[in-house]
């Protein structure tokens, strides 16, 4: 069974993307050429696409903390606990880049990474896009494309590669914490 961070994230955050993915459509059509309209649409799809995958990795982190909260005695210190664990956690300001991930899912005791990397041999090229999705988002967000190579504009096929992309690292971070709890407690957490 998956998360409710995964859950979430095939259903709220993809109804999401697939709106603004729709909007392109009716805005651009179906047919070649290029429109400024739709690049404005690409750069939105992006940015909500980096957004969505940084609350689903956050969303994950609040779940993977709820299950080790839960199994703290005496209760009184289960807020301490879960204030340790989200303390200046990365996804609460800043992009979901492996550094980051690797960071605040390394306070449960997991080389996330490499455990990501294990899990499946796709997570390199998923992280590779992932990093180029970053670097459009923060190019768009900061309206600097000066360090992008080949800045030819952002078309919809790079954005539905980074969803795709997102959409494995989403289910193999998601498997990653399923194995790393069972391991620890014995059980499954979700």
């Amino acid at each position: 069974m998956p998360s409710k961070a995964l859950m979430r994230w095939n259903s709220a955050r993809a109804k999401s993307l697939d709106e603004i993915e729709n909007a392109h459509t009716a805005v651009g059509g179906t047919g070649p050429g290029r429109r400024y309209a739709t690049l404005q649409v690409n750069h939105a799809f992006a940015v909500l696409l980096a957004s969505q995958f940084q609350g689903y990795c956050r969303d994950l982190h609040t779940e993977c903390v709820d299950v080790i909260v839960a199994s703290i005695q005496p209760r009184s210190m289960s807020q301490v606990v879960s204030d340790a664990l989200t303390l200046q956690r990365r996804l609460d300001h800043g992009n979901a880049t492996m550094q980051w991930l690797n960071e605040d899912f390394g306070r449960f005791g997991v080389d996330f990474e490499a455990a990501a990397k294990r899990h499946s041999a796709r997570t390199p090229d998923c992280i590779a896009a992932l990093n180029d999705l970053l670097r459009w988002r923060n190019a768009i967000a900061h309206q600097n494309f000066a360090k992008l190579r080949g800045n030819a504009g952002l078309h919809l096929h790079s954005v539905k590669r980074w969803r795709r992309a997102c959409g494995t690292l989403a289910r193999t971070f998601d498997a990653v914490m399923r194995g790393h709890y069972v391991q620890l407690f014995g059980n499954a957490p979700w």
